[in-house]
């Protein structure tokens, strides 16, 4: 037995003391850029598109609906989309419909640049001492607000495209990161911005300046890399995507979903609101707003759970499955899966086995310092549930 075979068994023995047969193995590869490339929107704490590929190709058929409660950048809707399923997804931060909403229904390169042709430049915009110049050229925050106002003004008329949606999605994921690719002068990964005040503390040590950049050349760009697998199948059924709490899918008909994956928050592990705040910026978003959970202990979180599963056995089919992935938190020393199981007291589901999928970081996680299965969320801990028929 491998290192990480026994560090993963050792911390499954709860489960398989409850009578729950525990399966390790790498189930998917953990290799960057195997999956579509539309997937390829970056949120944090998502997972890949092997994960929700795996038990869609494996416990649904064609047709068949699927649905993920907590989308984030909506990975299961669309995988499930791409494979000739009928996707479903929700989330509690809007952030995550602007995400996920354009890749199912993509412009052609052509009409992206017909687009940016036709909006706003940095010279419709006075110069303005801000914030955010720690972030960006005086020229590309300009041309940033500009389309930041051309996007707003569009939604309140109700005439915001396809084309548009798809050029904000863009927008959104090229605000900041750690390349020549992204509109910021270098900063962390791009699956969250740091603060202002960081951002300072980061340019005065790497003694840089945020430089000129040509905003629809990198929207272009990424755009043509997100569509170099193809587009999504023309007769596919469109998603169900909406904006709610996991516990409240009143968008769903009773025993209507064929199989749910998903990953909800771990604990109080990730800031989304935080995280996300110089992308709800441009998408106009207030953070304040929005719910999203966040829990200190296990029982608190467990509580909170109890509420989203008996919301899923209601919309799941009897004879569907649930794929509830967790992650190893707090260095290992909590089995969330645990505390999953638990949550399903008294509801008509029944905890099949537990599935630990093996992987190596990518190259983010190394950029983090965090060593494979040593600490962190270092393995992929899917609960996978039926519904009594």
């Amino acid at each position: 037995m491998t290192t990480a075979t026994q560090t993963a068994s050792q911390h499954a023995t709860g489960l398989s003391d409850l009578g729950i047969p525990v399966e390790t193995d790498e189930f998917w590869t953990s290799r960057q850029r195997q999956g579509h490339s539309l997937h390829e929107i970056s949120y944090r704490a998502c997972f890949k598109s092997q994960l929700p590929e795996y038990f869609i190709q494996r416990y649904t058929k064609p047709g068949d609906n699927v649905l993920d409660p907590f989308m984030g950048r909506g990975t299961t809707p669309l995988q499930a989309h791409l494979m000739g399923r009928v996707g479903w997804g929700s989330d509690a931060n809007p952030l995550c419909i602007m995400l996920a909403r354009p890749r199912f229904n993509p412009p052609t390169l052509r009409q992206i640049q017909a687009r940016l042709n036709d909006m706003p430049t940095a010279a419709d915009i006075p110069a303005a001492d801000e914030p955010l110049l720690a972030f960006y050229h005086p020229t590309v925050l300009r041309q940033l607000i500009a389309y930041k106002q051309w996007f707003a003004d569009r939604t309140a008329a109700g005439i915001l495209d396809n084309t548009d949606d798809w050029i904000r999605m863009v927008c959104i994921n090229r605000l900041s990161g750690h390349s020549s690719g992204f509109f910021s002068v270098r900063t962390m990964p791009p699956n969250q911005a740091v603060s202002i005040s960081r951002q300072r503390i980061i340019n005065a040590r790497n003694n840089q300046t945020p430089g000129q950049k040509d905003i629809p050349e990198i929207i272009i760009r990424k755009s043509r890399s997100l569509l170099r697998s193809g587009r999504p199948p023309s007769n596919a059924t469109p998603p169900t995507l909406a904006v709610t709490q996991s516990h409240q899918l009143h968008y769903i008909p009773d025993n209507t979903i064929d199989l749910v994956v998903t990953s909800p928050p771990f604990l109080d592990i990730v800031d989304y609101k935080g995280d996300n705040w110089l992308r709800s910026w441009f998408a106009d978003i207030d953070t304040a707003a929005v719910q999203v959970d966040s829990h200190a202990t296990a029982n608190a979180w467990r509580t909170w759970l109890q509420d989203t599963f008996a919301e899923l056995a209601r919309v799941l089919r009897p004879g569907g499955r649930i794929a509830f992935e967790v992650g190893e938190v707090r260095k290992a020393t909590l089995n969330l899966e645990e505390e999953v199981v638990r949550a399903t007291e008294h509801l008509p589901l029944t905890p099949e086995k537990l599935m630990i999928n093996l992987q190596s970081f990518t190259k983010t996680s190394n950029l983090w310092g965090v060593n494979n299965n040593t600490r962190g969320t270092n393995t992929n801990r899917i609960v996978l549930f039926g519904k009594s028929v």
